[in-house]
């Protein structure tokens, strides 16, 4: 996928105005229409809270903090080496979900800090990334165009980021759009939320030294991506604390879904963050020269209900590319490690 070309959406009519663009707005401007004054970097507000790019995060140092560790539970995978980042190996398996019954494409990679003999006792804070359009069969996050792994190895060596082990999922089965899942079990369809939300940090815990309960556990994608995120970490707090999601859309529309509106409802974000039933963070992005989309996402942050607490950031002249996703890893990745758990030893 070109990093010159927008980042599409699955949604035909969203996608079209995602990829337009608009005057830049500053990157702390406030949240239109919420009464909201712009917020200190960093805060939260139930109701959506605007404020600049979050300030540096505290140093990730490891912390031995007993009976936090979780050590894999096996049975192990087999993982195939596809890619060098320079910042060490991503790895392939496919998954057949034990739950779900779904098989799909799974990619890891494994921070330096993993194999270092001085964490041989710590487990790792996890971030499932989401990729946008139908990522059936790729994930966009496993490439050059996003290299979200040297940049989180560089951060956690200057102690901005955890070192956290990355997960890459496929989210759809067949690359028509007509076939979208959105990461939802859409009746007669493959399971494939259940296999996001289920089946895939099951297979993280079997294979790698994790963290105990749910502190550890992010999400994040860009554009389909993003309502992936955002979807499942509303639907599972007990399986994820927090969530970025990038420039995305929230409402469900696949050819799938007819004839299965209060299923389809039930799969929104746009109706789950109003709900008030998640105890989660989020992130959640907007491209700042493309005023479709910062209305969009300023409208979706302004209905979130506690408990659940979102931030707002705002790329200055930001637009729905590719290029610009990988601009905001720094600055998501910081996020995180404010939001999430750190390594620990047992």
């Amino acid at each position: 996928m070109s990093s010159q070309q927008p980042h599409r959406t699955r949604a035909a009519r969203t996608r079209a105005r995602l990829a337009g663009t608009a005057g830049a707005l500053a990157l702390a401007t406030a949240l239109t229409g919420c009464g909201s004054a712009a917020a200190p970097a960093g805060s939260h507000d139930a109701a959506g809270a605007t404020g600049s790019a979050p300030a540096q995060a505290p140093s990730p140092a490891p912390s031995a903090k007993p009976g936090r560790v979780l050590l894999p539970t096996g049975p192990a995978a087999t993982l195939t080496r596809v890619r060098d980042t320079g910042a060490g190996p991503i790895m392939l398996t496919t998954l057949k979900g034990a739950k779900s019954g779904v098989s799909g494409k799974v990619w890891v990679w494994l921070p330096p800090q993993y194999h270092d003999p001085k964490y041989a006792t710590y487990g790792f804070p996890v971030l499932t990334l989401y990729a946008g359009g139908q990522s059936a069969g790729y994930n966009t996050w496993t490439d050059n165009q996003l290299p979200i792994q040297k940049i989180d190895a560089d951060l956690a060596q200057q102690g901005k980021a955890h070192p956290f082990i990355l997960v890459m999922p496929v989210q759809n089965l067949d690359s028509r759009e007509s076939q979208a899942l959105e990461c939802s079990d859409i009746p007669g369809q493959p399971k494939i939320g259940t296999w996001m939300s289920q089946d895939v940090p099951d297979f993280v815990r079997a294979n790698f030294r994790t963290l105990k309960g749910r502190d550890g556990w992010g999400l994040m994608g860009a554009s389909t991506g993003a309502f992936c995120s955002a979807k499942l970490a509303l639907q599972h707090p007990d399986v994820f604390k927090a969530a970025v999601p990038i420039d995305g859309y929230f409402n469900p529309d696949s050819p799938l879904w007819k004839g299965h509106e209060a299923e389809r409802l039930a799969n929104s974000p746009g109706e789950l963050v109003a709900q008030g039933k998640a105890d989660v963070r989020m992130l959640a992005t907007a491209g700042g020269s493309n005023g479709f989309e910062t209305g969009l996402v300023k409208a979706w942050v302004k209905k979130a209900a506690p408990p659940l607490t979102v931030d707002y950031y705002e790329q200055p002249g930001g637009k729905h590319l590719t290029a610009d996703f990988k601009k905001m890893i720094p600055t998501t990745l910081e996020w995180l490690t404010r939001n999430l758990a750190g390594p620990s030893g047992d």
